[in-house]
């Protein structure tokens, strides 16, 4: 789920579907929209020379979509081997329960509702399959759930929802916390510089080959938001969606309703925080 419209200064990437690095190879779903960008990444992630691929993201309930990704991992001579999911929201895990269906392998995510076998996803897990390496980060804000997960062999990180190929997401009040948020991108910040990623494989939009640029751009973003959020209520705009009005004039009234989840998120940061 995202805020679609791109904005002045942001990270530009590079193609959308396709084989995004060495080990990652990008399957676009046939879900377009204003919230979802171009559609959702569905993600085939292998070590060369494996004969097993994970999968992450299988995307929506889109049974020609689910098929193509099976049939891209077997031309690739590859069986997939595991379903990894960034998070809940149907565009990115609607499918998954259909796709396991289809792969006959287990779902790992960390919410426990879409779980499909014993084993889910937490702070440090290394997920090691066919010679493959995954390092899950903890990202929640968009969502209480969100997960990334790191390929160090790549330099890379799929980040779900929490950054964009293009535009800024959405923090998805009251399950998603902009605290949480502001905490996920530094600590994806702190991968770009202590742990040398540069690539961030997205959930929707294009691959980002500047990922502390990207992360500092989203940092930016959020802070000069708050500060307008905190300026209109010092206003009196009082209300949710009379500070969307008012903050987010200049954006396509189609994303407000999102706005308006980021909106009340904010104002619960900045009460917290006593700055209202």
């Amino acid at each position: 789920m995202t805020n679609a419209a791109a904005l002045p200064g942001q990270p530009r990437g590079g193609a959308i579907e396709g084989q995004a690095s060495t080990r990652a190879h990008c399957v676009l779903a046939p879900n377009p929209s204003p919230m979802t960008l171009d559609g959702t990444n569905t993600w085939i992630v292998a070590e060369p020379g494996s004969g097993l691929a994970v999968v992450i993201d299988p995307g929506p309930l889109d049974e020609s979509h689910l098929r193509r990704v099976v049939t891209m991992v077997e031309e690739a001579g590859r069986r997939v081997a595991l379903t990894l999911l960034t998070h809940g929201h149907p565009d990115h895990a609607e499918g998954a329960a259909r796709f396991a269906e289809l792969t006959r392998t287990p779902v790992r995510a960390l919410d426990p509702a879409l779980r499909l076998g014993d084993e889910g996803l937490g702070a440090g897990d290394v997920v090691t399959t066919g010679g493959l390496e995954l390092r899950v980060v903890p990202t929640p804000g968009h969502t209480a759930d969100s997960l990334s997960f790191h390929l160090p062999a790549d330099a890379a990180v799929l980040t779900g929802d929490t950054v964009l190929g293009r535009g800024t997401t959405v923090v998805a009040h009251p399950d998603g916390r902009l605290g949480d948020y502001l905490d996920s991108l530094r600590r994806l910040r702190s991968l770009s510089v202590d742990d040398g990623v540069s690539r961030i494989l997205p959930g929707h939009g294009p691959v980002l080959n500047d990922a502390q640029g990207a992360i500092d751009f989203y940092l930016a973003h959020r802070a000069n938001r708050l500060a307008q959020v905190e300026s209109a209520v010092e206003a009196g705009y009082l209300s949710a969606p009379e500070v969307v009005a008012h903050v987010y004039a200049d954006v396509d009234r189609t994303l407000w309703p999102a706005a308006e989840l980021s909106v009340r998120a904010q104002l619960d940061y900045l009460g917290e925080h006593g700055l209202i």
